[in-house]
């Protein structure tokens, strides 16, 4: 079991923006599975190393991922990941500009997990017995404006409570992408 670190509210809009891009989207999805360098993710997304050096360098400035001294050889550096509970402010605490970053954020990264989704599905045959492993849940709750952040709180400890040692996953382990969504539904004929 991971330990669950402290939520951290992401409040600059130009980090959302550092996140929103495509590229650093596709970057963070690579880096899920483990270390890189410039050079494996340029090989990787077909990219120079100086572009994926450069995308490297602004993800380490504003703390998102971090260098793996041990790793690296001569001039070459590595990557990881910095695991951290980042968060969004609520939508009343943002400042227009973050709202705008967040909602292009969220239109690309809900991009990028439909193709993730498409990807799966493609080559779900080939799978064995991980075929089965795609969980789907369709229902509703309702709560309170009080009930929904313990709900969300929640479901975050349930993840940490499932989280092993990601640097050193069982042999028969697969990382499994997790995604939780929910909003207020909004009745039709709500001339909105």
């Amino acid at each position: 079991m991971t330990e669950q670190p402290a939520p951290e509210e992401i409040t600059d809009p130009r980090q959302v923006r550092l996140l929103a891009h495509p590229l650093r989207q596709r970057i963070a999805e690579i880096m899920r599975r483990g270390p890189v360098s410039s050079t494996t993710l340029a090989r990787e997304l077909g990219q120079s190393t100086g572009s994926t050096s450069y995308h490297l360098r602004q993800l380490a400035k504003h703390g998102f991922i971090e260098e793996v001294p041990e790793l690296g050889r001569g001039r070459e550096r590595w990557w990881r990941v910095v695991p951290a509970d980042r968060r969004l402010p609520p939508y009343s605490e943002q400042s227009p500009a973050m709202r705008e970053a967040v909602e292009e954020f969220t239109r690309l990264e809900f991009a990028t997990e439909m193709d993730l989704l498409s990807r799966f599905q493609r080559v779900r045959e080939d799978l064995g017995p991980w075929a089965d492993a795609l969980l789907f849940s369709y229902s509703t709750v309702t709560l309170t404006l009080e009930q929904v952040r313990p709900f969300f709180e929640e479901y975050i400890a349930l993840l940490y409570r499932y989280k092993g040692d990601e640097d050193d996953p069982p042999q028969d382990a697969r990382t499994l992408l997790v995604r939780f969504l929910a909003f207020p539904e909004i009745p039709e004929g709500d001339g909105r």
